[in-house]
């Protein structure tokens, strides 16, 4: 199907520069290889360790520029040469052909030394000095380089040359920079000879992409226009007609009548890795906007997108919703409103993997009876990772089909500090703060959000989780409500940062109501937040609810809840029992509070002596003022006078 074309390097996602790293034992050539494949000739005095070889451009076909460093072999230089393979795109180990322990040390030292250096990069190995083996001692590559490749699966390849024979020194590097470019590891998986699921994903997005009338085969036309695109030439009938002989005598599945299909798609391109043919697949790829780990490049995720003050927020925009709903009504196969977990899985298909199988996302939004996500827990669901992750919300949007540009996905928030000042606010999704001490009921509050009865949910946990759902307002309309359990002792980590509050749009704080201690540590974490907020200018809206109803209440937390809560100028606390299912409208009265961020400020009296000290000061300026200005027209009068009696005299 396809043919080689060089030159992806304008492409999203294709490396811009390659830097090679050579590296190996002392005297097994390195830097008489460097200069060999830099200046096609043999030098006859090299240095011990070489300045950095700039390679021309055109110097190989796909025209990146490649960098080769050469490094030191003293023991003494060893944070050096660690330091230059961070910053390294590919290594090239050396062992010297002449030289058997050259070769041990490869699995001896110099392999297990890179693997504790974390270098994650593609290795070749090189064997030098080739023109120097013992003929009479001839083993192969293969049989010398087979055992050492099954214990070290980071190897890409593995080569012989002789700097001075001029031989295979250039093909080096040309391998070293191949393995950049088109890396065998993100595409197959050697062990089972198939392609690796994020490959998969990537190649069925493309397909969906080029499958114009969504009929599920590319037909010759779109089979043409693909071609183009990645290869910038058109197949010849003949050619099309041997594509398909090719699939249908290995999977007759992988053609039907209308085309190619997505089976057959996969089947060409693990048949082009497997015949050493990466660059086709790298190709077509690179043509998508894909990078080396498979996943859209940055170039396609403008950051300035993603861009805000602390306190402002990021939304899905109603583009953005429409498409979700179109997407949910496509995949809910038999619209009941209820995306079962595998449609869920068909859905993210096409992404690098499913993003909401893992925390914080897991069990963040209410199941359906089936256990499947309703449209609002979907989008609910869409919501908390626009709010947390944009970047990862917006990325993931395009690869299951968003249509638009991205900077028409999501919506950057007004500052809550002028929503302060204007005594209204605009946003759709609101994040609450869930504190109090351990075994107050934050977990039972978020498990009941989340529709789930105290019957099935009477585990509490000591870790930081989320929960979202959609709350109806009074007037029928609905808002998104995020809710994030804060563990007692994650408060400190959490006031590590001077905008840890900016975030929050108003602040619950749970105690149990049958526990005097529990109320005590409440309302020392209400304090300590007011604080940090008056300190830091993120003051937040606060809300104290009373849980446990149930139970029989402290006489102590009763007396004194009404009291601190007029005192610090909040509401007083509303009282829940989940067990019993009684929330007296709790989801609703947050959501009110954090709609009105100008309310419900705890004052501390720290904070109340400086609002007092700051009114004091304004009022002695604005009378240092009044009276400057009084003298200021006392004088003009007086000089407006001097002046008409002197004129009249």
């Amino acid at each position: 199907m396809a043919r080689y074309a060089a030159g992806t390097v304008d492409c999203p996602g294709s490396p811009k520069s390659v830097r090679i790293v050579v590296v190996g034992d002392k005297g097994t050539g390195k830097s008489s290889l460097i200069v060999a494949a830099a200046t096609d000739s043999f030098p006859p005095n090299v240095p011990p360790v070489l300045p950095d070889y700039k390679l021309p451009v055109e110097f190989f076909p796909d025209g990146i520029p490649v960098t080769i460093v050469d490094t030191s072999s003293r023991p003494e230089d060893r944070d050096m040469v660690a330091e230059e393979l961070k910053h390294a795109d590919a290594v090239v180990l050396t062992y010297a052909c002449d030289r058997p322990e050259t070769l041990e040390r490869l699995s001896e030292y110099w392999l297990p030394e890179l693997r504790r250096l974390e270098v994650k990069i593609p290795i070749i190995v090189a064997g030098c000095r080739l023109d120097f083996r013992d003929d009479n001692n001839q083993v192969s590559l293969e049989q010398v380089m087979s055992p050492i490749m099954q214990q070290f699966r980071e190897i890409e390849t593995c080569i012989e040359c002789s700097a001075l024979k001029q031989l295979q020194a250039q093909e080096v590097f040309y391998y070293a920079q191949k393995t950049v470019l088109h890396p065998t590891g993100p595409l197959f998986d050697q062990d089972s000879q198939a392609l690796k699921p994020r490959c998969v994903r990537a190649l069925k997005r493309i397909f969906i992409l080029c499958d114009h009338d969504r009929d599920g085969a590319l037909s010759e036309a779109e089979l043409n226009d693909f071609q183009v695109k990645c290869f910038h030439a058109p197949l010849q009938p003949s050619e099309i007609e041997g594509v398909k002989r090719v699939v249908q005598e290995k999977l007759p599945e992988g053609v039907n009548e209308r085309g190619l299909t997505v089976t057959g798609f996969l089947f060409l391109h693990a048949l082009f890795i497997e015949k050493g043919r990466l660059e086709t697949t790298w190709t077509v790829l690179r043509k998508f906007g894909y990078n080396n780990d498979i996943r859209l490049a940055e170039e396609l995720l403008p950051s300035t997108i993603f861009k805000g003050a602390p306190d402002q927020s990021f939304e899905l925009t109603n583009a953005a919703i429409e498409f979700l709903k179109g997407m949910y009504m496509l995949f809910d196969d038999d619209q009941d409103n209820n995306l079962r977990p595998q449609e869920i899985e068909d859905l993210f298909s096409t992404a690098p993997e499913s993003p909401w199988k893992e925390a914080p996302y897991e069990d963040a939004a209410e199941k359906t009876a089936l256990g499947g996500l309703s449209f609002d827990a979907f989008l609910s669901m869409w919501s908390l990772m626009t709010l947390l992750e944009p970047a990862r919300s917006v990325e993931n949007l395009i690869y299951i089909g968003f249509p638009g540009d991205p900077s028409t996905a999501i919506r950057v928030t007004r500052r809550r500090r002028l929503d302060r000042k204007k005594q209204q606010c605009e946003r759709k999704v609101f994040q609450c703060f869930v504190f109090g001490p351990n075994n107050a009921g934050k977990s039972s509050l978020l498990n009941c959000f989340l529709g789930r009865s105290y019957a099935d949910n009477q585990e509490s946990t000591t870790d930081e989780r989320y929960a979202v759902n959609m709350v109806d307002e009074s007037g029928g309309a609905k808002k998104t409500l995020i809710m994030r359990e804060i563990p007692e002792d994650g408060v400190q980590g959490l006031f590590s940062s001077k905008e840890s509050l900016a975030a929050c749009d108003i602040a619950v704080f749970v105690y149990d109501s049958s526990d005097e201690s529990s109320w005590k540590r409440a309302t020392q974490l209400l304090v300590e937040v007011a604080t940090y907020g008056e300190a830091t200018g993120y003051e937040v809206p606060c809300l104290m609810v009373s849980a446990k109803d149930d139970l029989d209440s402290s006489p102590i937390s009763i007396q004194e809840s009404t009291r601190m809560t007029q005192d610090m100028g909040i509401e007083p606390p509303v009282s829940i029992s989940s067990k019993l299912g009684d929330f007296n409208n709790l989801f609703r009265k947050i959501l009110t509070a954090a709609q009105h961020p100008h309310l419900s400020i705890p004052e501390t009296e720290a904070g109340k002596s400086r609002k007092h000290y700051n009114r004091l000061i304004n009022r002695s300026l604005m009378a240092v003022s009044i009276g400057a200005a009084a003298v200021v027209v006392g004088l003009a009068a007086y000089r407006v006078y001097a002046t008409r009696k002197s004129s009249s005299a």
